[in-house]
């Protein structure tokens, strides 16, 4: 397949290689059964695939999906056609399922591919690709804690692109305190369920892209536990379904209204109001639901579907990230401005941007950040592929410890530094890059979404904190210590030695901070400053990644190879001393944040 030459500045695939094949060895993987049917063939067919139908169908209606945002006319969403026509050709190309099994209609393609894959789509039209994010997410879930005919009812038609999905969670009244919500399911008697609140914030909540819109809500029993113990989850679909699987009538699910965002404006995001009355199906009050596994069970299955959309938010962050460090890097190349400073003769020819040493300066901050977070996004995927189909189970346990306390990070760092890396791409473009006549001022602002998106970045801070530095006493610590270790042994008395010593430093500063902050009893405090600790703690893991990148590099010495290790010395010089301040002000237990009186404000 011959790629478009304008995917070049979506994704590098020079890197995508190296991290996937001589990294990563992903096509190692194929020797397991699950993976036995795929090749690199295979695997760079559906990279391919992915690139020229983000090029062709989603990346030409970026800028007239934000410009032309959906609108809500008479109780309706109306969206640009090019939308559907790019979300058809996802699921015509039976990209929808590329991670799922292929007894459901899936590709079975390992994680870390999906993962590569799917940067493509989020790169070049992160709006548009919102729908199928989220049906891939929904459908997941689905797989996982559904019952057969939900899956066949439900899943097959998402794997196919008829119909989507959305997760339902938050409440105007409880924004991301889940023990607050009040939507209720009433048990009814055909054995259904009978759903009554509003759900606000729903990305693609309504849209008519497809036949049906498959709602997973967040909603409690009445007369069970109390707070997020007494959550369950429902299948709540647009339209009730036959058992024939044929469209029936309208369920009591309505649209509300829409939010007008900042970024992200292609996208539906909806308040939802459930058993208003609006429709009654079955002469019943309420919308019809489907309880999905075992009731007050949801915390479970919700952290199953939160999980996958975190790091697929980290992942959308790196990919605008990315996209914007390439046009960045474009314009520099090709723009020429200034002289350097020893050339004093006005008559000389002007020196493109990136001849200038800040500008590189800028362009290095962005390559660190962006290549860094992918090696993250794409360690994750490999991580998911190891716990499915790892033929030793202390292998499996390993890469489940090791994505327990990733995830938070692979959600947040890239959605901090990648947005910085999107502000540095405008400023490279000078005042072009303040105007809408470029990409990269509606990168930043598409990205701006993704500290908040899925779990704000004080949340990630406390689960990464509070939650998962002491889960199982502690292992998931214990194995990302012990699996940074490995790496810097690896690197010390070879070129990186200086990289490794930098690595072993931080880490020890790291595992002494923590066994500090997790001997306070007093939980307000310990958990004060968990953004700071995430940040400290970010910086380390990206620096091992880096390490990591860097010493795949062994095997040649090339362009991409040098430039891999100078931008990796460059995130050791610049970026990893972030982490000591914090560590610092994070031994101290400061208190700043806890005094503060807000009358003060």
């Amino acid at each position: 397949m011959t790629v478009p030459t304008s995917a070049r500045l979506l994704l590098s695939r020079a890197d995508l290689d190296f991290q996937l094949y001589d990294w990563l060895d992903v096509e190692s993987l194929v020797k397991r059964e699950r993976f036995a049917e795929h090749s690199r063939e295979t695997f760079d067919d559906v990279l391919d695939l992915c690139a020229t139908i983000a090029a062709e169908r989603f990346a030409p209606h970026n800028k007239l999906n934000d410009s032309r945002e959906p609108e809500f006319v008479d109780g309706r969403v109306r969206l640009i056609p090019e939308v559907r026509a790019a979300v058809d050709a996802v699921g015509e190309a039976g990209i929808v399922g590329a991670g799922m099994d292929a007894s459901v209609g899936g590709l079975q393609l390992p994680q870390a591919v999906q993962t590569a894959a799917f940067a493509h789509f989020q790169a070049a039209n992160i709006a548009t690709w919102g729908y199928t994010f989220l049906s891939v997410a929904n459908a997941n879930l689905l797989l996982a804690h559904g019952s057969p005919e939900q899956v066949d009812t439900w899943v097959r038609p998402m794997v196919e692109g008829r119909y989507h999905g959305t997760m339902c969670l938050s409440e105007p009244q409880a924004g991301s305190s889940l023990s607050d919500i009040t939507t209720r399911a009433e048990p009814s008697a055909d054995g259904t369920y009978r759903v009554f609140g509003n759900k606000m914030w729903i990305s693609a909540g309504d849209h008519e892209l497809g036949e049906n819109i498959v709602h997973l809500v967040l909603a409690k029993i009445p007369g069970g536990p109390k707070g997020v113990k007494g959550i369950s989850q429902f299948v709540v679909p647009k339209y009730l379904v036959g058992p024939d699987g044929a469209i029936g009538e309208r369920n009591d699910v309505t649209l509300a209204g829409l939010n007008h965002k900042m970024g992200f404006r292609g996208v539906t995001n909806t308040l939802l109001n459930f058993g208003e009355g609006v429709h009654t199906p079955g002469g019943e009050a309420g919308a019809v639901g489907y309880l999905v596994g075992e009731p007050h069970r949801d915390l479970t299955y919700m952290f199953h579907m939160m999980n996958e959309a975190r790091v697929g938010v980290g992942a959308g962050a790196t990919a605008l990230g990315y996209t914007g460090y390439l046009k960045a890097l474009d314009y520099a190349r090709t723009r020429t401005q200034g002289r350097l400073p020893d050339g004093k003769d006005p008559a000389a020819a002007q020196v493109a941007l990136v001849d200038h040493a800040d500008v590189r300066r800028m362009l290095l901050e962005q390559k660190a950040a962006v290549e860094g977070a992918l090696g993250l996004a794409l360690y994750c995927g490999r991580l998911l592929d190891e716990e499915a189909t790892a033929t030793d189970p202390a292998e499996r346990e390993r890469a489940a410890a090791l994505l327990e306390i990733l995830t938070p990070i692979a959600k947040s760092w890239p959605s901090q530094w990648c947005l910085a890396a999107n502000d540095l791409a405008i400023q490279v473009h000078g005042g072009y890059g303040y105007t809408r006549e470029y990409d990269v001022e509606q990168h930043y602002r598409d990205n701006r979404l993704n500290p908040i998106h899925e779990g704000t970045h004080g949340i990630q801070g406390i689960d990464l904190l509070g939650r998962k530095t002491t889960m199982n006493g502690g292992a998931a610590l214990t194995e990302l210590v012990r699996t940074i270790s490995a790496t810097v042994e690896r690197a010390a008395g070879g070129s990186a030695d200086d990289l490794a010593v930098a690595l072993q430093a931080a880490l020890d500063r790291l595992v002494e901070v923590t066994a500090t902050l997790n001997a306070v009893p007093d939980q307000t405090l310990r958990l004060a400053n968990a953004s700071l600790y995430l940040e400290a703690v970010g910086d380390v893991v990206l620096a091992w990644i880096w390490l990591e990148q860097y010493l795949a590099t062994a095997d040649r010495d090339d362009a991409l190879r040098r430039g891999k290790r100078e931008a990796a010395r460059f995130f050791f010089r610049y970026d990893l001393p972030r982490a000591e301040p914090r560590f610092a002000l994070l031994e101290q237990l400061d208190r700043t944040t806890l005094d503060f009186d807000p009358a003060g404000f």
